[in-house]
């Protein structure tokens, strides 16, 4: 990790963005008008479980072949092959927030990943046209859209359709807002 401080100052409701250096990664930044391996292709969210309170925060996302996974954030970060960068929110979440937070993650605990809809919202017009025509659909979920999810459900994030958000626009679209800070890389 190039920056082990940042870790001790991570709190619920920061979102963790991935570079990956697969193929996969490259075409999803492509599709997202970002730069193939330096451009985010992935997000998660950090927040305790129920189980895990008492062990400190986990890196909660949604991954192909894994779907809704919750981990530690060390492994998070030291596992996955690439960039890692934390955004951390603008304010710290109150109590409430954080509640709901913990709660709706687990009620999200173990759904399946969604890789229609991470086509569907890999291009940013072509996500914009499916926005308008598709609801969202919170039965399955990839990545942006959980944490789109997350931060709309405790009223950090306003948005009408969780599911048009790629991780690109998404941490675009937070940090234009104000919601997160500028990121600090940790890998």
């Amino acid at each position: 990790m190039n920056d082990m401080t940042a870790l001790k100052t991570i709190k619920p409701g920061d979102v963790i963005g991935f570079s990956g250096n697969s193929w996969t990664s490259a075409g999803v930044n492509l599709c997202s008008f970002s730069v193939p391996y330096w451009g985010l292709s992935h997000v998660g969210i950090c927040g305790c479980d129920d189980s895990s309170m008492a062990k400190g925060l986990r890196l909660f996302d949604s991954a192909s072949g894994a779907g809704v996974r919750s981990q530690t954030i060390a492994r998070g970060v030291e596992g996955y092959d690439g960039k890692a960068w934390l955004y951390g929110l603008s304010r710290p979440l109150y109590i409430h927030e954080c509640d709901r937070l913990t709660w709706h993650i687990e009620e999200m605990l173990g759904r399946e990943y969604d890789t229609a809809g991470a086509l569907r919202a890999g291009g940013k017009i072509w996500a914009a046209i499916q926005g308008r025509f598709r609801g969202e659909d919170l039965a399955t979920f990839f990545c942006s859209e959980f944490v789109a999810e997350q931060l709309s459900h405790i009223g950090v994030f306003n948005t009408a359709n969780a599911s048009r958000w790629n991780p690109n626009h998404l941490m675009r679209t937070l940090r234009r807002l104000g919601i997160v800070q500028k990121p600090v890389r940790l890998k």
